[in-house]
Parts: C-alpha cells; sequence; structure tokens
C-alpha cells in the first residue's frame, strides 16, 4: 500500500515513511491511493476476533513494510484489559432500543484519543528505534490529544514531545493531566489563543521542510494517518457488537471538532462497513455542522470561536476535512489544493457548487448542533434514566443521534471522554460528582500536583526557536 497527498504531489510514498513525516511537502494531508475493500467473507471471519486481532487484520491491509510478526506484537501489546478495563477493549452500553454508547475512553487519560495515540507510541518506539533515529513530535491540542500523546510517548527512546495548547481553555482536569508530567522529553507550552491557532502554528513549522527537515519534526494530531488508521478499527469493532449478521446496518454518530474521528467512520464505510449513516455532532463552534446542511464550509476567526463547556470541540478550523473533500472532489489533488490552500487560507472559506454539494449524502453524512443547555439537559436525563453519566462532548453526540434515529438501524454515539475529566459541567447537570476510573492510578489529587509548562506568544518563531533549545535535551 502506498500514500498520496490530498494536494496533488503524486508521489508515493510507504507506511513507514509518512508515520513520521505527518503532512506531507506540498501541505496535503496523506491518504492511500486507494481504500481496500472488505467483503461479507471478510466480515465474518473478522466477527468473532479479539479487538489487537481485529487491529491487526485491519492495519494490515495498509501497512506492508512492517514486517507482519512485528506489526501483531505491536497490536498485541496495545490493546490489553490492563490499559483498557475491559476484555473488549470498546464495550457498549445499551441505553433503549436502537442506541449506545461504545465505550472509547478508557484508557489513561480517559479520552477516545487512547485508542489509537497508545498505539503510535508503540509504532513510533519501533520504527525509531529500527532506524537508529530520533524524532521530536509538535503537536496541538484543545484538551485530549495532548495528555493522550504525552501519556502514550513518556519514557518512549528517540521521542521528544512538544504540545501546544490555547492557554487557559482546557478544563481543570485536562490542564492538570499535561502540565502535571515531570518527564524530561514531554514539553507543554501553552499559546495565548485559541486552538486553531495552535494548530496553526503546528502547520506552519511542518509547512517549513527545511526547518522539518534539520529538526526531525514529526506530529501526532490525527492530520498523521497513522493515528487516523487505528481509529478505523473500532467502528469494525462497534458493528460487530452491535448487529448478529452482516446484512444489518448500523449508524454512528460523532461529536466532532477537528474531523479526524469521523473521517476514520467515512474511512470505514469507503471499506465496505454496512454503515448506513455517519452522523457529525458539533457545539455552538458548529462549522462543520453549517456545511453539512448548505456546503459553505467557513472557518471562524478567534473571536467567533466560543469558549463552550465541551471543549475538545472549540475548533473552527477542521484540519481532517480536507481527507473527505478529496474523496467528494473525485480525487483531484489539483482541486483540493485550490480550495483548501488558496480558498480557505486566502479567502476564509469556500461554497461548494451544487453538483457537488449534491454528493455529500452519498457518502452517508449527516449533521447536527447542540448548546450548553442541550448538554446539561441530556447529561440529566441519561444520568436519571438508568444512572449513566456521561460527558459533555458525549452529550453532544446523544442529543444529536436522537434527531437522526431511524426504525431498524442501531445507532451507536461514540463517547469521547469519561465525565471526570469534566467535573464542573457534571455537578452542575446532576448534582453528582463523577467517580475516577478506579483501574487507573495517580488521578486522586491530580488537580493539586506541580505544573512544569511556558506560556508563549501566538508566534511560529517563537515555538521553532523553543524547539531548537530544548530538542537535544
Amino acid at each position: 500500500m502506498k500514500y498520496i497527498s490530498t494536494r496533488g504531489d503524486q508521489t508515493q510514498r510507504g507506511f513507514a515513511e509518512i508515520l513520521l513525516e505527518g503532512l506531507a511537502p506540498d501541505g496535503g494531508l496523506y491518504l492511500p491511493t486507494h481504500y481496500p475493500k472488505v467483503d461479507d467473507a471478510t466480515l465474518t471471519k473478522w466477527r468473532g476476533l479479539s479487538y489487537a486481532e481485529l487491529a491487526f487484520e485491519i492495519l494490515s491491509l495498509y501497512i506492508d513494510d512492517i514486517p507482519a510478526a512485528d506489526l501483531k506484537a505491536l497490536t498485541a501489546k496495545t490493546y490489553t484489559k490492563a490499559v483498557y478495563g475491559f476484555d473488549e477493549i470498546t464495550p457498549l452500553k445499551h441505553l433503549e432500543p436502537g442506541l449506545c454508547l461504545q465505550a472509547l475512553s478508557n484508557g489513561p487519560t480517559l479520552a477516545f484519543k487512547d485508542m489509537a495515540m497508545q498505539l503510535l507510541g508503540n509504532l513510533f518506539e519501533y520504527e525509531l528505534g529500527r532506524r537508529g533515529e530520533s524524532l521530536n513530535i509538535l503537536g496541538a491540542t484543545s484538551g485530549d490529544t495532548g495528555s493522550a500523546a504525552e501519556y502514550a510517548m513518556r519514557g518512549k527512546k528517540g521521542v521528544r514531545v512538544f504540545m501546544l495548547s490555547p492557554n487557559g481553555r482546557m478544563s481543570p482536569f485536562q490542564q492538570a493531566q499535561m502540565f502535571s508530567l515531570q518527564d524530561p522529553n514531554i514539553h507543554n507550552i501553552a499559546v495565548e489563543g485559541v486552538f486553531d491557532d495552535c494548530q496553526d502554528i503546528v502547520k506552519a513549522v511542518s509547512n517549513d521542510l527545511a526547518f522539518k527537515r534539520q529538526y526531525k519534526i514529526g506530529t501526532v494530531n490525527s492530520i498523521n494517518w497513522a493515528r487516523l488508521l487505528a481509529q478505523v478499527v473500532y467502528y469494525f469493532a462497534g458493528y460487530f457488537y452491535a448487529t448478529k449478521a452482516n446484512t444489518e446496518k448500523v449508524s454512528f454518530t460523532v461529536p466532532s471538532g477537528n474531523f479526524g474521528n469521523v473521517c476514520a467512520g467515512h474511512v470505514a464505510r469507503m471499506m465496505g462497513l454496512p454503515v448506513d449513516q455517519l452522523v457529525v455532532a458539533t457545539n455552538e463552534n458548529n462549522v462543520l455542522d453549517e456545511f453539512f446542511r448548505t456546503g459553505t464550509y467557513r472557518v471562524r476567526g478567534t473571536a467567533e470561536t466560543y469558549e463552550t463547556s465541551s471543549p475538545s470541540m472549540d475548533i473552527s478550523k477542521a484540519s481532517n476535512f480536507e481527507r473527505f473533500v478529496f474523496d467528494l472532489l473525485g480525487r483531484d489533488g489539483a482541486a483540493c489544493k485550490a480550495l483548501f490552500k488558496d480558498a480557505v487560507e486566502k479567502q476564509g472559506g469556500f461554497t461548494l457548487p451544487a453538483e457537488t454539494f449534491a454528493k455529500v449524502p452519498g457518502y452517508g453524512f449527516a449533521s447536527g448542533t447542540s448548546n450548553h443547555a442541550n448538554r446539561l439537559d441530556t447529561i440529566r436525563a441519561t444520568f436519571e434514566a438508568d444512572g449513566t453519566l456521561i460527558d459533555t462532548h458525549t452529550a453532544d453526540g446523544l442529543k444529536v443521534a436522537r434527531e437522526h434515529m431511524k426504525p431498524g438501524t442501531t445507532m451507536i454515539v461514540l463517547e469521547t471522554a469519561l465525565p471526570a475529566k469534566f467535573e464542573e459541567t457534571i455537578v452542575e447537570a446532576t448534582g453528582q460528582r463523577p467517580a475516577r476510573p478506579h483501574w487507573i492510578s495517580g488521578l486522586d489529587g491530580l488537580e493539586q500536583l506541580p505544573k512544569r509548562f511556558v506560556v508563549c506568544p501566538k508566534d511560529t518563531q517563537w515555538v521553532k526557536d523553543y524547539v531548537v533549545q530544548h530538542c537535544q535535551d
């Protein structure tokens, strides 16, 4: 399997190369030259596999430059009950007939990002060890990616992490998870701005090819194809948990800001997983909902990016959206580049021609939005129904999911995080203080631990200078 850029560079690269590279040299995102197709016989064969075995089977379709035995060992090492608390790794919880949650947040940082990031950490360490090289990871987070990356990479040989986050815009728990880490290979940088500013800095550094190569800069954001690929696995797992036969269809509702999680669902559907709808759930920062309703993708500036009680979705520039649009445009790299490099960067967005927008429903996408009041109502109602506590982002998903349910089709809502990460809003909604998972140590008193981070201006050169100063630590 080879990979190409969404912006027209047809140079084909192997998985191990793009694993360490992140963005393509032309600023595009990597996608495989084609999506492997999964038939009924394959689905039947996969139905009884463990999660680690399923991950190996799916990853094997996309990775042919890592020996199969090594890849199988990496998936077995990653997906264990000891790390995720359950034999199924991502079990379903049925809320009512035809509606369930898929538990994705039982990993070390209590967020779905652990599902991919734990694998990515093991892949990085493996590939760097094989090459005898090191990597400086530069990432941006709105709350969960950063902690998931840092916990996956801490102590890993040959890896340093420089993680940007919007100063003061994460929950106290999220901040404590990241900033309390004292590992010398972890560097937290709080940017005076919003998440999109952090993301823009990461992309600007990645687009400076000379700097990127000299200082061996890599990424762990969902712009890295390896992370998105790992997320494809739990769509297949959720389907198998929810159905008994391959003739059944399911739908997924995905709380989304950066479009990475739901883009993995798009890949699974393109492979042939029987998915009816992929429902994109947004919060008050509803850029993606606006697109799926109107065909207009309009990036919002800092002043228009709202600070909400589902902060990991406080994003107005969905970096993975380009991958879907590339497929929507018939994989026309020049046309995709014209939209994302030219129209978005120069005009702040674009509106698709009517004939192109008309093709969107054929990919199964639908959307909806939620606000703080909706969030509180959904959290409260879910708790009162059977004692189930959900976090604020999952609440956005559940609210929107109910608007798109169809008779005879199971709707699976992808859990985004555990409620303990957003205690203040959970208490506001229910009066209950959410418990912290008993199988993960070190969570009690987390917010009181000493913090290690620096604050920086919204300045790409400042970040470059900081990386240079600390990349040999």
